[in-house]
């Protein structure tokens, strides 16, 4: 894989400047609750403008590339080197990643959590982003290894210790449920590092090598990859830990695992397991077709069953991941286009609708979607936002949803060669479904709490509360919002830089 090492030192200072962040925090007195807050501002705003000079540093005319590479020689051991680089697929998470810690972080100066402890709340933020930009710009296995499981301890705390009522129980599930995925996927880096003669973690060198492993080793080692990653997306059958995670996290921890957090399956599986395991993939593609149309159905009924407006817009994340893995599951570029797109509007998207989810908690003190009521009336602003994400959601053309699953239900049409089309056209049929199902659940969920009159049956709820977007609100909102409308009407902004990295990336299934 070609490799520009120009500027080779931007992305370790985008990735780790947060950490500076953090150590500051860690040094000042707990009780000064506005320089806490300014530093993590100020940590988090330096580290989207190094973001953003590497956005505009970056070569879009060879975005197939890795750019901005440093190889440095890390633990000669177990030949693992400190390998880093960004091309088209991983730049738009890469990015994503910062812009939605800021806004976390800008929502947070106004909302931090009880029991308020700020410190430690901050810090964990800081310490999350660094595990999130570093797992996109790893391209070495064991360095992607650490960053991948660095996100798991601060969202393990941000939920045991900020949570809901059953916080403890949400957080140990997502530990367990995570740590089992990533004991395998380490033991199926170990094997294609051994199969490929032990000479190299890196990503590019295991792309070169790895097809030449025999088929069903592949097939193994693709299993392990499988179960690591399937855990993080979550695809059905290991989707479980999510509900109880995202209904008992705070509206800042949902808002980062929607957003960034379940994005780091999939990119697992378009960075590593396809192009390192050609034949395994494309034994293992059905499958994952078949578990992704199961799961874009199952999220929509689960939305459809559920009474707490925050469970049902985590369900549908399932559903939306289902989405995404069929594009995967394609191996056509075409796919995996669509299926990267609906990561980015997924992150865009689905994170605005916990934020507003947040915000609904705190003016009426419930989620319970049949105690809410006459958001349109009570908070005309804070409703029509609403309907604007749900929309959204619902993959409405001309918003950014609309690209992520469009193109991924018609790419099942024409699978990559060797795959049973008649089967990924049934697969089709049945996405297509969901989409109905998504409209369904989606203007339910909108039509309850936004229209008719607010309720006021809970014990300490009151209309006094319900007051419409606050300033902080606004400013964390907007560039969201913009986002998605953007991305909605002009998608090639978004399909031109990744299209290259992705055609590269298939280059085994035909590009």
């Amino acid at each position: 894989m070609n490799m520009l090492q120009d500027n080779n030192w931007l992305l370790s200072v985008g990735t780790f400047l947060p950490l500076v962040g953090v150590v500051v925090l860690l040094l000042m007195p707990k009780a000064q609750d506005s320089a806490i807050k300014n530093v993590a501002l100020l940590t988090s705003i330096a580290t989207l403008i190094v973001g953003v000079y590497t956005a505009f540093k970056f070569d879009y005319g060879q975005a197939e590339k890795l750019q901005f590479v440093a190889d440095v020689n890390w633990i000669s051991v177990i030949k693992s080197s400190y390998l880093i680089g960004l091309d088209g697929i991983s730049l738009p998470l890469y990015l994503l990643s910062m812009i939605i810690t800021l806004l976390v972080v800008i929502y947070s100066l106004d909302h931090v959590p009880s029991p308020g402890k700020p410190k430690s709340f901050f810090a964990l933020l800081l310490v999350l982003q660094t595990g999130m930009a570093g797992t996109f710009i790893a391209q070495d296995l064991i360095l992607f290894f650490v960053f991948f499981e660095l996100v798991l301890l601060p969202m393990f705390f941000l939920i045991g210790v900020w949570g809901g009522e059953q916080r403890q129980y949400a957080s140990i599930k997502f530990f367990l449920y995570t740590m089992f995925g990533s004991a395998l996927m380490l033991v199926a880096f170990l094997a294609l590092f051994f199969k490929t003669g032990a000479e190299s973690f890196s990503i590019p060198f295991l792309i070169e090598n790895g097809a030449g492993i025999a088929k069903t080793t592949q097939i193994w080692i693709f299993a392990g990859m499988f179960v690591g990653f399937a855990v993080k997306v979550p695809m059905f059958p290991f989707h479980t830990w999510l509900p109880d995670a995202h209904t008992q996290a705070p509206t800042q921890g949902s808002v980062i695992l929607a957003a960034i957090l379940l994005k780091l399956g999939t990119y697992g599986f378009v960075r590593i397991a396809l192009p390192t395991l050609p034949d395994a993939a494309r034994e293992w593609a059905p499958y994952i077709g078949g578990l992704a149309v199961i799961g874009i159905i199952y999220g929509a009924l689960g939305c459809l069953a559920q009474s707490d407006m925050k469970r049902l817009i985590a369900f549908s994340s399932v559903a939306h991941m289902g989405f995404v893995m069929l594009g995967i599951s394609t191996l056509t570029s075409f796919g995996v286009n669509a299926a990267m797109f609906g990561m980015v509007a997924h992150g865009l998207i689905t994170g605005m609708l916990f934020f507003i989810a947040g915000s609904v908690k705190e003016r009426y003190h419930t989620l319970e979607i049949a105690k809410l009521g006459g958001m349109l009336t009570a908070m005309p602003r804070l409703g029509w936002i609403f309907g604007f994400c749900a929309m959204a959601s619902l993959g409405l053309p001309g918003l950014a949803g609309f690209w992520g699953e469009f193109p991924a239900i018609l790419s099942a049409y024409n699978p990559a060669e060797g795959l049973n089309e008649s089967t990924f056209r049934v697969f089709m049929v049945i996405a297509a479904l969901g989409t109905v199902l998504a409209a369904a659940y989606l203007l339910w969920m909108f039509q309850r709490v936004a229209f008719g009159t607010a309720k006021t049956t809970s014990s300490h709820s009151s209309h006094d509360d319900l007051h419409d977007v606050t300033t902080h609100e606004w400013i964390a909102w907007t560039p969201l919002l913009i986002g998605i409308l953007v991305l909605g009407v002009l998608p090639n902004l978004l399909f031109s830089v990744l299209e290259p990295a992705v055609q590269i990336t298939l280059k085994a299934f035909g590009g």
